[in-house]
């Protein structure tokens, strides 16, 4: 059981905020000719707002000098907002490396790679650290996250081939608390909102108390997704 907290602590993050994570492109090539850039306070609100109204979204998350103080290098799936998840991760256990498959689906955690086979956990033992229903919550998620999040608009940008504008401002610990369980004050980090339809395509933050950073991609958003209990 120990082993399965522990990896419930680990999944709190790749769920939250809920690898791979390439730059494509930089600040606006069109330099100073270009528009003018919109004010962050109108991306966010309306971020916000759209990121409310999402059913499904795929994420990608990598670490960069904090996989030993987070316990995860790597992960990846897919979320619903019921509260739904699956994907993989990799995670450093004691120091040795650990690759994991998880699947939550009807209040049950199901994970393979603890102990050989998969493992039937009732959700609540992830619960008790880290509620996956947060995640698309408009009231506690990343809607809540980016509707309290503020900054200025520095450049646009190319995410995955998506075309964004890049905010660097300040995330309330208040709210990147209700994602990243243990966090309470607020920390220095960027974000960026799609140019055409407001969703949050990348987020990056440091480790709080730590050297490390957090990165994390959203992609293919309202996508139909199934989720099936191995």
């Amino acid at each position: 059981m120990r082993r399965s907290i522990v990896f419930a602590s680990a999944l709190s993050l790749l769920l939250a905020v809920s690898g791979g994570c390439t730059d494509r492109g930089g600040d606006d090539p069109a330099g100073q000719d270009a528009a003018p850039l919109p004010e962050a306070a109108e991306l966010l609100a309306s971020a916000a707002t759209e990121l409310g109204t999402v059913k499904t979204a795929r994420f990608v998350i990598a670490t960069e000098g904090a996989a030993d103080s987070l316990g995860i290098s790597a992960a990846e799936g897919v979320i619903t907002a019921a509260g739904e998840a699956q994907g993989t991760a990799k995670l450093e256990q004691a120091g040795l490396p650990l690759e994991l498959s998880f699947v939550v689906k009807d209040e049950t955690l199901h994970v393979n790679g603890l102990t050989g086979g998969w493992q039937k956990l009732p959700l609540a033992t992830a619960a008790a650290i880290y509620d996956p229903t947060a995640i698309l919550s408009p009231d506690r998620g990343v809607a809540n996250l980016v509707g309290k999040t503020t900054g200025s608009t520095k450049g646009r940008e190319e995410v995955d081939g998506v075309d964004t504008y890049r905010i660097e401002g300040t995330l309330p610990g208040a709210a990147l608390g209700n994602l990243v369980p243990g966090v309470s004050a607020d920390v220095t980090g960027t974000l960026w909102i799609g140019a055409d339809r407001k969703l949050l395509h990348r987020a990056r933050f440091p480790v709080p108390g730590q050297t490390g950073t957090v990165t994390v991609t959203f992609s293919e958003y309202d996508a139909p997704v199934t989720i099936r209990v191995p």
